[in-house]
């Protein structure tokens, strides 16, 4: 297989840890749809020594709230278990399909937030995932706020502009400071 460069991957999940015996593997899905695991045939897993390794899926379905992935080569629970807490990537390329409304996160780190009003909130610098929404980091200068990603809150993304628009909801940019 060909080397592949960080820049040509999108980081889709990690292992949680192994399951069982066998080599399987507990997958946390950094994307709502199954699609971002169902529709590819390779994964590179990046162990927390780094480094990227590619893996043919052979099986994933989903378990309660994560994914239960069989990986062509790990057969063991000490084979996998180099890989807990490791980064789950794919190809870009192998990533164009999505639901309306579903953005990568790559594609949102770096997008300038405003109210509606026009005000400049800050830049979206990272994203983490929750139970039940992402929240959005946005930073201006050292004023930093967190962002539920709602659709109460969150009223237009716009990809070739880079912005993001946002309702002021009462408190939520002042209890959010950090």
């Amino acid at each position: 297989m060909p080397e592949i460069s960080p820049e040509d991957l999108l980081l889709v999940g990690k292992v949680i840890r192994p399951h069982g015996l066998a080599g399987l593997l507990r997958v946390w899905s950094y994307a709502e749809s199954e699609a971002s695991f169902t529709d590819v045939e390779v994964v590179f897993l990046e162990p927390l020594s780094g480094g990227y390794h590619s893996f043919e899926i052979e099986a994933i379905r989903p378990h309660v709230n994560i994914f239960l992935m069989k990986l062509h080569g790990l057969t063991t629970l000490e084979q996998a278990e180099k890989y807990r807490g490791a980064g789950i990537h794919i190809r870009k390329q192998a990533s164009q399909a999505k639901e309306e409304g579903e953005y990568f996160w790559h594609e949102l780190i770096g997008l300038g937030v405003y109210l509606r009003t026009g005000e400049y909130v800050g830049k979206l610098e990272h994203i983490f995932p929750t139970a039940g929404n992402d929240i959005y980091v946005v930073q201006k200068g050292e004023k930093e706020v967190l962002i539920p990603a709602i659709h109460d809150v969150v009223k237009e993304i716009d990809l070739a502009n880079r912005r993001m628009v946002i309702i002021e909801m009462e408190g939520l940019l002042d209890l959010n400071e950090v």
